[in-house]
């Protein structure tokens, strides 16, 4: 019988603000982390992340390369980031090179369970649970489903 191959989860090259909180276990690498951001367990963010003062991430969510978070964001359960979208009809298999960014703006709740794609989310939105954001949101409001689609002003 084989022995497995053993990696620690942990923290490496986290840039760090003030009153930062990190709950372990959690798996955080090569990211920003601004003034005031909490991290729940189970987490796992990772290099080229930029996350905005005072945005709490909670529990089981996955947050991949070339995301950028802003101010005051709330980013629930389970959330999900997605960077390949399988433009070559399948995995990138590490080339970043065809990877895509994901901006959210500031004061945005994403929603338990929530997958989002490479996008662009302005200011002032609620994504609600189970959504699935495909395309960018210019307008602020409630947007929820599979495609995400607006629900109404908040």
């Amino acid at each position: 019988m084989n022995e497995p191959r053993i990696i620690q989860t942990g923290l490496v090259n986290v840039d760090c603000g003030e009153g930062v909180t990190i709950m372990e276990p959690a798996n955080i690498y090569g990211c920003r982390l601004d003034d005031g951001v909490f991290v729940g367990p189970f987490v796992e963010i990772q290099k080229q992340v930029t996350i905005g003062k005072r945005t709490r991430v909670q529990s089981h969510a996955f947050i991949c390369e070339l995301v950028t978070i802003g101010d005051d964001c709330f980013i629930s359960h389970g959330a999900m980031f997605i960077n390949d979208v399988f433009q070559t009809g399948g995995p990138a298999w590490g080339k970043p090179e065809l990877w895509k960014r994901t901006t959210i703006g500031n004061n945005v709740s994403i929603g338990t369970n929530a997958t989002i794609l490479p996008v662009s989310i302005c200011d002032n939105v609620v994504v609600g649970a189970g959504s699935v954001v495909t395309k960018d949101i210019t307008k602020p409001g409630i947007y929820a489903g599979n495609p995400a689609r607006f629900i109404r002003d908040l």
